[in-house]
């Protein structure tokens, strides 16, 4: 009985070891989609918002749909708005002031 020992060939192993270390880890996503699931929730329930623009001025309304670049905003006793999202500064539930205030005032 005659045994014969197999040995790995090295240049393999070296090479799949190179191969494996330039893999990298991948970065991760640039795009979260956190600000569409937020427009996507504020649109279902009609909730009023606030947009502060960059240069202070406040508009009232609720969103009634959005784009990448661009917020349509529907108003109650005033026209509809398209803003782009550049020019605004910050988004609020126009709820959360009048809950905020009546405690407040408690």
């Amino acid at each position: 009985m005659n045994r014969k020992l197999i040995r790995p060939n090295l240049a393999e192993i070296k090479e799949k070891m190179r191969s494996e270390s330039v893999r990298k880890k991948s970065h991760p996503p640039y795009d979260t989609h956190a600000e569409n699931y937020y427009h996507l929730k504020q649109m279902n329930k009609k909730t009023p918002m606030a947009v502060v623009f960059e240069d202070g001025e406040i508009v009232e309304g609720c969103i009634e749909w959005y784009d990448k670049k661009c917020l349509k905003l529907n108003r109650d006793n005033a026209p509809n708005l398209l803003i782009y999202k550049n020019s605004i500064k910050y988004l609020y539930k126009l709820n959360d002031t009048k809950e905020k205030n009546k405690k407040m005032k408690k």
